[in-house]
């Protein structure tokens, strides 16, 4: 249900365009890892994979399940609420590991929040947490790179920057793109496969970025 609605109200705020390096669906049983930039990114990422026929179950900040409506939406699609800061972040693992054994695909974003920029320009993906990285490592699932440019157009800054954003997007409709890279296998320990993850990742955005006008 979210990808489609994401599917649905996204051609009305911007222009996605799609890249792939492999034909098809991703794989079930996979993990798809995102660049986070803003608040947009979720819907342009979610329409990106409805349109290779990929629906996802999402890792997200568990505040988002008190949001109403958004909640339920959340809970009929078995996103998994992710309890950042708290002994309980780790049980969100466990819950992707059994999605990826049902042959679920899982998007997780590796830099586990938001940049505190305001402005709207890209830039590189930040920091990775570990979290995908032992994920991963849990599952032996392969992992599939994505790049995600143009969010920051549709929403950035402050929360009245944020607002004026989304309300002048249908006018403006921004140019988005999104590429998904070559799945990998992540090697080594954690902190190595978590730099092995940001690099794949930090190459997918720069394919983006490069389609972008």
């Amino acid at each position: 249900m979210l990808s489609r609605i994401a599917s649905a109200l996204l051609p009305v705020l911007g222009r996605l365009t799609v890249t792939s390096e492999v034909a098809g669906p991703v794989a079930p049983g996979s993990i798809v890892a995102a660049n986070h930039s803003s608040l947009a990114d979720p819907g342009v990422v979610l329409a990106a994979l409805h349109s290779l026929g990929t629906e996802p179950v999402v890792m997200a900040a568990a505040g988002l399940w008190r949001v109403p409506g958004l909640g339920g939406v959340l809970r009929a699609g078995g996103h998994i609420p992710v309890r950042r800061g708290t002994a309980r972040a780790g049980a969100a693992l466990d819950v992707a590991a059994a999605a990826l054994a049902a042959g679920r695909v899982v998007l997780i974003y590796g830099e586990g929040g938001l940049p505190k920029r305001r402005d709207p320009r890209d830039t590189e993906p930040g920091a990775f947490r570990t979290g995908l990285a032992r994920l991963a490592a849990a599952t032996n699932a392969p992992v599939v790179p994505l790049g995600q440019c143009g969010a920051r157009r549709l929403s950035s800054g402050s929360t009245a920057k944020q607002l004026a954003g989304f309300a002048t997007a249908p006018l403006r409709r921004p140019a988005l793109h999104v590429h998904l890279g070559t799945p990998i296998r992540l090697a080594g320990d954690i902190s190595e496969a978590t730099a092995a993850a940001h690099r794949a990742v930090t190459l997918a955005w720069h394919t983006a970025e490069q389609h972008l006008p």
